[in-house]
């Protein structure tokens, strides 16, 4: 879980910055993305590393969801009678980790449906994605799934971020104070870098 958490925590700071060149006009982000396409070549077929990297990624989402079940699993046979007391003693963050992470993966089905086959994206052009970004976010349920599930990104990366840190032997007593500034660092600068884009296409900042 840890592993594959961090394989997809490195993938979203990528995908942030690719993200971010729409504030630099069409011709930055769809260059951008038609470079993605040559990615390789001559070694690889045009297109073949996008591919290649969303297998990749979706392995990296499948391990992840079975070793959460698996995990569950183990917590509810290790303590099969509950705790007599029951005081929330867990961050929020930690308490909705199984929620956020139903809502993520709800939400990569949309969000590919909606800017990579463009099936739920009426004004959607192929090769396009400045242009589709801003069609995707002028409707007003969009941008509410958008910034839903990017508040799940931001938790699910502050507490995965330190769970995976002590799960790997990264902390001690001396690192524990800069691994959790870091983690809240990583969520905050993700979920704001992520929603800066469906508000600066609501407020007309991008058009």
């Amino acid at each position: 879980m840890a592993v594959s958490g961090l394989v997809m925590l490195l993938y979203l700071v990528f995908h942030m910055l690719g993200n971010l060149k729409v504030f630099f006009g069409p011709d930055d982000i769809n260059g951008y993305a038609a470079w993605l396409r040559t990615l390789g070549q001559p070694f690889l077929g045009h297109g073949w590393f996008l591919w290649i990297a969303r297998f990749g990624l979706l392995a990296a989402v499948g391990l992840h969801g079975v070793a959460a079940y698996q995990l569950s699993r183990r917590d509810l046979a290790a303590r099969p009678t509950g705790y007599a007391h029951r005081r929330r003693r867990a961050s929020y963050a930690t308490r909705t980790m199984r929620w956020g992470g139903i809502i993520l993966a709800l939400f990569i089905v949309w969000h590919i449906l909606d800017l990579t086959t463009l099936t739920v994206n009426p004004r959607a052009e192929e090769g396009h994605p400045y242009q589709n970004i801003v069609a995707s976010f002028s409707h007003w349920y969009s941008c509410v799934i958008y910034i839903v599930a990017m508040l799940a990104v931001g938790l699910h990366v502050r507490h995965g971020f330190w769970s995976a840190a002590q799960t790997l032997g990264a902390n001690n007593a001396r690192r524990d104070r800069a691994l959790k500034a870091t983690a809240n660092g990583l969520a905050l600068v993700l979920t704001a870098g992520f929603l800066s884009v469906p508000v600066a296409v609501m407020t007309g900042v991008v058009s």
